[in-house]
């Protein structure tokens, strides 16, 4: 059996990325049986290859860095990973924490349930709090409340937000079926990602995963599993200046052309 990893890079934080390789490592060495690869995606300037290739050379798992082709987006950077043989491919963010025991877990669940083609997993931030990252499909109104709202503006909409966020359903418990995950840990058993093409690369930044998501539960099932486990670091767009609010609007125009528009 064969996981394939795949991480894109632009500008990390090298102490976060070098975290997310650890724990990536460590997880990895629990699947008996299993050849773990890691491809690393560079698409930031040039001089971070030989930074991305010296990680590499510390790590136990076959690891391919990928440089040269300059910032070609979130979503085409991962489908550069995707053609290399492999059972699952797990999508993950430069800035996450994976416990212990979770490719494990997810590897097993997945070989119990042959009708899965993409899992989710819990979600903490560092203080070891819940990240609500599983979706319902979104509408103008929310997006524009959760994103870029002060705290006093989203408390009369606190049940809307709430709704999106399935904050009625994920938990502690098994759950089929979400509409959307989170971009940050994707794990697909690969012929569904291959059928699916990939991410879609008119996505340059956000909302590659919606899209990809609807996708995925058109063709196979979506699980969010609690026994596997992440801490993230990330999220935020709006905090990150109006280079990536430009991003997110622009990916939001084209999220709502191709599956429906809703505004609240």
């Amino acid at each position: 059996m064969r996981l394939r990893v795949s991480i894109v890079t632009h500008a990390p934080d090298i102490g976060v990325l070098r975290r997310t390789l650890t724990t990536l490592e460590v997880s990895a060495a629990r699947l008996d049986g299993t050849t773990v690869d890691l491809v690393l995606i560079n698409n930031g300037p040039d001089e971070n290859k030989a930074l991305l290739e010296e990680m590499a050379r510390d790590l136990r798992i076959t690891t391919q860095v990928l440089s040269g082709k300059g910032n070609v987006g979130y979503g085409k950077g991962h489908n550069l990973a995707i053609s290399g043989e492999s059972d699952y491919h797990l999508v993950l963010n430069p800035d996450v924490d994976l416990a212990e025991d979770a490719l494990v877990n997810a590897v097993g669940f997945m070989q119990e349930h042959p009708d899965c083609g993409l899992l989710a997993p819990v979600v903490v931030n560092p203080a070891g709090e819940h990240q609500f990252l599983c979706k319902r499909y979104p509408t103008v109104l929310v997006l524009g409340l959760r994103g870029f709202a002060p705290t006093w503006l989203k408390r009369p909409f606190a049940g809307a937000l709430g709704h999106y966020e399935m904050r009625d359903q994920i938990g502690d418990a098994l759950v089929w079926d979400p509409p959307i995950i989170s971009g940050c840990f994707m794990f697909f058993r690969t012929e569904v990602l291959r059928t699916l093409g990939g991410f879609d690369p008119r996505y340059f930044l956000y909302f590659e995963d919606f899209d990809i998501s609807l996708r995925a539960g058109s063709i196979s099932r979506i699980a969010y599993v609690p026994k596997v486990k992440i801490t993230h670091h990330g999220g935020h767009a709006a905090r990150k200046g109006p280079r990536h609010l430009k991003f997110f609007g622009s990916s939001a125009l084209k999220f709502f052309n191709r599956h429906g528009w809703r505004w609240w």
